[in-house]
């Protein structure tokens, strides 16, 4: 028969056990991946729209009907998984017809889409946009241009793909990133109640 421990060493250890439980709670959270940067692209806009809120189906009084709705939305935080309070989220993407709002397409895009909105996010860190699916256009796989800022301070521009597209693989930019950046940056519109949904984190290193 093995001999018992001591009673006074079972009672340390037995003492001992939340202390370290508690230890191992305590740890933080690993640090998570900055969202990548990308490219902002010729056609960012020369000056604000007039109407640029988070609805881009909506350009003032006319609705854009063409395309697949959809909702984009997500949070904004630091690597420490913080919400960043007061960050403003702009995006901005063509019609459905592969137009921009800019005069360096030509001003062909449909009056009716907004193309551009911006929103300040709040102590939570979320942020959502009411758009279209994107679509490919010339050599460019779908994509939605995201940009992020502080103030006056730009802390992030880059851009959301579509999970899975089949345009991906022929997309300049897109094959140029690796694979945990593909990741970070390719999401999927999945069917809702209202519409697709589409959830696009975005991770600050400021």
């Amino acid at each position: 028969m093995r001999p018992s421990l001591p009673r006074r060493k079972i009672a340390i250890a037995l003492v001992a056990l939340p202390a370290v439980w508690t230890g191992l709670r305590a740890q933080p959270a690993a640090p998570r991946q900055p969202t990548p940067r990308q490219t902002e692209g010729p056609f960012y806009p020369v000056s604000m729209p007039r109407d640029s809120d988070f609805d881009l189906l909506r350009n003032g009084a006319a609705s854009y009907r063409r395309g697949q709705a959809a909702w984009v939305h997500g949070s904004v935080t630091d690597l420490q998984g913080r919400p960043m309070a007061g960050a403003q989220v702009e995006i901005w993407q063509c019609d459905e017809a592969g137009h921009y709002h800019h005069p360096g397409d030509g001003g062909q895009a449909d009056p009716a889409f907004q193309g551009f909105g911006r929103v300040t996010v709040g102590a939570d860190g979320q942020y959502r946009f009411r758009t279209i699916r994107p679509v490919a256009y010339g050599g460019r796989t779908p994509h939605i241009h995201v940009k992020v800022k502080r103030g006056a301070r730009e802390l992030l521009t880059t851009q959301m793909y579509v999970a899975g597209d089949p345009h991906n693989e022929r997309d300049f930019l897109w094959r140029n990133l690796a694979g945990a950046d593909r990741a970070a940056l390719a999401v999927s519109f999945r069917p809702g109640a209202e519409g697709l949904h589409a959830m696009f984190p975005i991770v600050l290193a400021a």
